[in-house]
């Protein structure tokens, strides 16, 4: 019994240590209730980019657990302690209900196969709020939608919320929001990247959903929750 308790507190500090915070973040919300919205494809404050590898899928060891996050401090110019958030998020897709519990939910297998991976960075100082997602493992040459959310990821897949809005605005645009579209290579990966030069408000941005087609709508067919840290007004 002895053993079996240190074997415990031993994993305990191992998951406080991959989860150590990096200053106080500042700032997060969402937008307005309701669901996704149509939108424009692409546009101001929204890089969309196709195929890259991606890399592996935890720190360390290279194998991702079914959660695995990292706030790196300093790692964004160098902000004093406090200023700058920095944090990396890995997850491998399984259905919801899952004898392994995950935070990355697939409620699409044919699209995003149980076991695909995600790996989602955001890196934030006064200048700006930069968000990156690369995936690997998904169904090869589709065209996927991909936005940040204002709620944590659910087995229902609307429990993930609205899309996170920097100013509350009846209809989707990437220049208000954080739109990660991209479209998987011959080997099912993908990546993409927003940049904007605004900060998140606190606990308002918590999931990245995948959709089945592009724009500001679209059937939810998987989606990760990401501890987003904030850089602003609470």
């Amino acid at each position: 019994m002895a053993a079996a308790a240190g074997a415990l507190a031993g994993a305990a500090a191992l998951v406080t240590l991959a989860v150590g915070a990096v200053g106080a973040a500042c700032g997060a919300g969402d937008g307005p209730g309701g669901g996704d919205r149509s939108g424009p494809a692409a546009g101001a404050g929204a890089a969309v980019l196709s195929g890259g590898a991606v890399p592996a899928d935890g720190p360390g060891s290279g194998v991702a657990g079914p959660y695995d996050v990292a706030r790196l401090s300093g790692a964004v110019g160098e902000p004093v302690a406090g200023e700058g958030v920095a944090l990396r998020a890995y997850g491998r897709f399984a259905p919801p209900g899952s004898f392994v519990p995950s935070t990355a939910l697939t409620y699409d297998r044919t699209l995003v196969p149980a076991g695909a991976r995600i790996v989602v960075e955001q890196s934030t100082e006064r200048s700006g709020t930069v968000v990156r997602a690369r995936v690997g493992g998904l169904k090869a040459g589709h065209a996927f939608g991909a936005h940040v959310h204002t709620a944590p990821c659910d087995a229902d897949p609307a429990g993930a919320g609205p899309h996170y809005q920097h100013k509350a605005a009846p209809g989707a645009h990437p220049a208000n929001e954080l739109w990660l579209d991209f479209v998987t290579d011959a080997a099912g990966e993908g990546n993409a990247e927003t940049r904007h030069d605004w900060g998140l408000r606190r606990g308002g941005a918590q999931s990245v959903v995948l959709h089945a087609e592009q724009g500001g709508a679209g059937t939810r067919v998987a989606c990760f929750t990401v501890p987003f840290g904030g850089y602003g007004t609470p």
